[in-house]
């Protein structure tokens, strides 16, 4: 059995844009620099949290080259990479590999609405055409889709499809599927507040937005579960619950780009259809920083 890509918290971390829209790297090396400073376990990069759906392949290249250079071997690198179409999926996971990542987060295919037997043929194509490991990311709030418990275990025969992100928020599907898979497949909460439930079902860690902005903390929850000081780790847990709220005020990451702005970390712009959050979002937001001295 392969050792896990990672254990404990990846930061799932934010694309800082400059005033004119452009990617900002100046911010983006600094974003790194703190998230190494503060025992991040591994970044993972134009993502969800990253706004990748937005990101154009030639800012998609540059983000991972320039995250792959910034940490120089010392956490692994994850590119999201994944599309609704499996050409476009492999070829930019081929381009992630080329660019230094260390491995993939590959998104199920959303709007085609495929079914089970096209998900397992979709990853398995892609896992087939590169050599860096894959982690399945299902978050059916976002795609439409739900990998089902035996199409993971399918999957988990692949040598290159190595974990999972599960962010469908469905603790009775995952406790179905990581039995399923019979310890192939490592799992990682991809809902801040499920990480301990997840851990406790045999989960590695976490890929987290909170994170961006509170990334000791969120790896406290899973270094005290792996010390095995379980109360440690349910009361991190439930400490970060109205912090992690905030960041969910709104939809990903609207919030966070909000706060790393109040906590001058980067830029608070988003890209369109995203826009900046409510009066009464910001005012949440604000008294959540507050409340856990980050502002």
């Amino acid at each position: 059995m392969n050792e896990p890509l990672f254990r404990g918290c990846c930061c799932a971390l934010a694309t800082p844009f400059d005033p004119l829209g452009e990617v900002d790297y100046g911010a983006l090396g600094r974003m790194i620099d703190f998230q190494l400073d503060n025992g991040t376990a591994a970044l993972a990069v134009c993502a969800t949290t990253g706004e990748g759906a937005t990101l154009s392949e030639r800012e998609f290249e540059g983000i991972v080259s320039f995250a792959a250079q910034r940490v120089c071997g010392r956490v692994p690198v994850i590119a999201g990479a994944g599309k609704n179409c499996t050409r476009t999926t492999l070829r930019l996971s081929r381009l992630a590999r080329k660019n230094g990542a260390d491995g993939l987060l590959l998104v199920t295919p959303y709007y085609n609405k495929s079914s089970q037997a096209g998900l397992a043929e979709h990853f398995e194509r892609v896992a087939d055409g590169v050599e860096i490991p894959i982690i399945i990311y299902n978050v059916p709030g976002r795609t439409g889709m739900t990998v089902a418990p035996e199409t993971y275990g399918r999957l988990s025969t692949h040598p290159n499809i190595r974990g999972v992100k599960e962010a469908s928020g469905d603790i009775s599907l995952i406790a179905r599927a990581v039995k399923e898979c019979g310890g192939r497949l490592d799992y990682y909460s991809g809902n801040d507040e499920q990480t301990l439930a997840v851990l406790a079902l045999g989960g590695k860690g976490v890929i987290s937005t909170t994170a961006n902005i509170a990334p000791a903390q969120m790896a406290e929850i899973c270094t005290r579960w792996e010390k095995g000081d379980i109360e440690g780790a349910r009361r991190a847990q439930l400490d970060l619950l109205e912090l992690i709220d905030a960041m969910f005020c709104e939809t990903n990451p609207i919030p966070l780009k909000y706060a790393l702005g109040k906590m001058g970390l980067c830029g608070d712009k988003v890209r369109l259809p995203l826009v900046a959050p409510s009066e009464g979002s910001k005012k949440r937001i604000d008294g959540a920083l507050e409340k856990f001295g980050l502002i």
